[in-house]
């Protein structure tokens, strides 16, 4: 959502002005043109130098600096933005915003400003609970402005309470949210299983697989920036899902086989991300198998075929599977297209640097059932994840056109 974007910071003057570095470098990573503007009492919690390093964009302090360019500066930025942050938005500001006061540079910038407008809270908990302040926040919210909650705990004054500033990813999340114009998916609900299995073994160990569930994760995520209502059923994960995703999570192979036939009927599309165990321990110990010197035999039971399940349920869903191999790859995902029913399947090569596990990124074969394929070039996980919902959209489309 950010690569290529302009996305205009403001840094107003409150303590938490000191993580505005952070956020500067984590839309940088993203992709981001970044043009920070701060207001005079900002400059006394973190340095206009730094955040022109990390920007690599000149950082505009004040009405009357000097110029970068021969034009009308608030206009010209406010003309350019994608996107407005004001990182942290301090009561100050905020009623400054809400009753139209223009008496510095980003808040001239905002009056004329007709991007998205993304404002994250952080001051003292009476501050921020004061009904002056709530009221102009909502008075806000009424003419479109958005707001990133601030967070419940230790405040810098001392004192607890609602008023820390929300953490970086998610505020980054909700401008994401914003940027995302366009809600192909708008009306449509989608179902992801995302992550790996374990079967346990005894209290100690289990078995599973390599699975972080970056990839489903990302579907996830892209399904709702692209207006989709999501369920993610995840296997044991250190991720967090995209705000406005609902999470069920679970360990077992079975567990995941409940969750999705308890909620599959209402979704359109489709999609099993999730690296399922295939086999589990016949028998589970209540207690810790100890070791001896001879060798260990473990019996192992077949998981449902969650897959192979759906794919006999389908009916006018669109069911997508994914196939993760290390040999003969084309041939084995297109088998089970045709075992499973699939409308298509996503194969990877796992011997393939950059395709495997854990990585941020993938490199897929889009395999449909008529042996026409799509091979995607590297991309991060989240633009793969894009053009699997690109063809399920398109699918969704023919269907309802005949």
């Amino acid at each position: 959502m950010f690569k290529g974007k302009t996305v205009v910071l403001g840094i107003s003057g409150g303590i938490a002005a000191y993580k505005s570095p952070d956020i500067v470098r984590r839309l940088k990573k993203r992709g981001a043109n970044v043009c920070c503007v701060m207001t005079e009492a900002a400059r006394e919690f973190v340095t206009p130098l730094t955040l022109q390093t990390l920007s690599q964009n000149p950082v505009i302090c004040g009405m009357f600096s000097q110029p970068q360019h021969w034009n009308v500066e608030h206009i010209a930025l406010a003309d350019k933005a994608d996107i407005v942050m004001i990182v942290p938005a301090t009561a100050n500001i905020i009623g400054k915003i809400a009753h139209g006061i223009a008496s510095d540079f980003l808040t001239t910038m905002v009056m004329a400003c007709r991007a998205p407008i993304l404002l994250a809270p952080a001051m003292n908990v009476n501050m921020y609970e004061n009904p002056i302040t709530q009221e102009n926040i909502s008075k806000l919210k009424t003419l479109g402005y958005c707001f990133v909650e601030p967070g419940f705990g230790d405040l810098a004054c001392g004192t607890q309470g609602k008023g820390r500033l929300a953490e970086p990813e998610e505020i980054l999340e909700m401008a994401e949210e914003l940027l995302a114009q366009d809600k192909p998916l708008k009306g449509i609900k989608v179902l992801v299983t995302a992550g790996p299995t374990r079967e346990a073994l005894d209290p100690v160990r289990y078995i599973t697989n390599h699975s972080t569930g970056k990839m489903g994760y990302a579907i996830a995520k892209q399904a709702r920036l692209m207006g989709a209502e999501v369920t993610l059923i995840s296997g044991p994960s250190e991720l967090k899902p995209f705000q406005g995703i609902k999470l069920i999570k679970v360990v077992t192979a079975r567990e995941m086989h409940t969750a999705v036939m308890n909620c599959y009927e209402e979704n359109r599309i489709i999609i099993k991300a999730a690296a399922v165990g295939d086999y589990r321990p016949e028998e589970e110990y209540s207690r810790k198998i100890k070791k001896s010197d001879d060798s260990l035999t473990l019996k192992l039971a077949k998981n449902p075929d969650i897959l192979r399940e759906l794919g006999r349920n389908k009916g006018e869903r669109v069911l997508i599977g994914f196939a993760a191999e290390t040999h003969d790859v084309h041939t084995n995902a297109a088998e089970k297209i045709h075992q499973k029913n699939l409308d298509f399947i996503a194969a990877n090569d796992l011997q393939i640097p950059g395709a495997g596990f854990a990585a941020d990124t993938n490199i897929v074969t889009l395999i449909f059932p008529d042996g026409k394929t799509r091979e995607l070039p590297k991309l991060c996980k989240e633009e793969v994840a894009r053009e699997i919902l690109r063809e399920a959209l398109k699918i969704i489309e023919v269907r309802g056109a005949k």
